[in-house]
């Protein structure tokens, strides 16, 4: 089992070059740093803390915007998955379902600050926000 705890931000960095939005597309792309066990010891019996250390960006095409995003998310995990992480970190590889659920983490929260990031320099969301419609008659 696998719980956030504790997510910060070390950099906030945008940048917006243009507000010519035709034929937007954008790129986003997580990059993890390192991964490491917290020197606290965990409240919860049989459970490790692990600080992860990460890189999210997100690019506008043509040189529209850039927002770069560093920061560490904590996360509380049983000790063998948590000596299993550590383990693998080390040779770069994690199980896709691992992996799924450190990305997740982190844009859980990220996304919230680059929303915030995105409405203060009036650029669009880079992910499309949810909507209602109208029902299709028949």
């Amino acid at each position: 089992m696998m719980r956030l705890v504790g997510f910060g931000l070390t950099k906030v960095n945008a940048e917006k070059f243009s507000n010519e939005f035709s034929d937007l597309k954008v790129e986003t792309s997580i990059n993890l740093d390192s991964v490491e066990e917290n020197k606290f010891p965990s409240k919860r019996e049989n459970s490790t803390l692990l600080d992860i250390l990460f890189n999210y960006s997100i690019k506008y095409s043509k040189e529209i915007a850039k927002i770069e995003l560093k920061g560490k998310i904590i996360l509380s995990v049983e000790n063998a998955l948590g000596e299993e992480i550590l383990k693998n970190w080390k040779k770069k590889d994690f199980k896709d379902e691992l992996k799924i659920n450190i990305f997740n983490a982190i844009l859980l929260k990220a996304n919230l600050k680059a929303l915030q990031v995105e409405e203060e320099l009036g650029l669009p969301p880079h992910f499309r926000m949810p909507s209602l419609t109208f029902p299709k008659k028949e």
